[in-house]
């Protein structure tokens, strides 16, 4: 999986320097980081919807797809802020020892 995930980094850190007549996430990056944002916000909540209806019809294509577009968006907004998906990978990773509550409990302390 994180192979994929490297390769997304490096075709999305390319893309920056591309022109945005010829490349998507160039005008995102060109548009700035509002724009991202706001991509990502849309995918999120088309995402909401996807899996709402998914629970209802019992068919979870499109809370996939919806879900890709979204970590889609975010990878971008990260490659915007001059990060990768290793450091969410890392982030996860160290959460591994711990209780959803023992780490919730942590964040509220910083």
């Amino acid at each position: 999986m994180s192979d994929v995930l490297q390769q997304l980094d490096q075709i999305l850190e390319a893309r920056k320097q591309a022109s945005s007549d010829s490349s998507y996430v160039a005008s995102l990056h060109a548009k700035g980081l509002n724009k991202i944002l706001e991509k990502v916000g849309e995918e999120s909540v088309e995402a909401i919807i996807a899996a709402k209806d998914a629970q209802h019809s019992g068919d979870n294509k499109d809370v996939i797809y919806e879900t890709a577009d979204l970590w889609f968006h975010s990878l971008v907004m990260l490659s915007h802020l001059g990060e990768s998906s290793q450091a969410v990978l890392d982030e996860l990773a160290r959460r591994f020892d711990m209780s959803g509550l023992e780490e919730k409990a942590n964040r509220q302390q910083k």
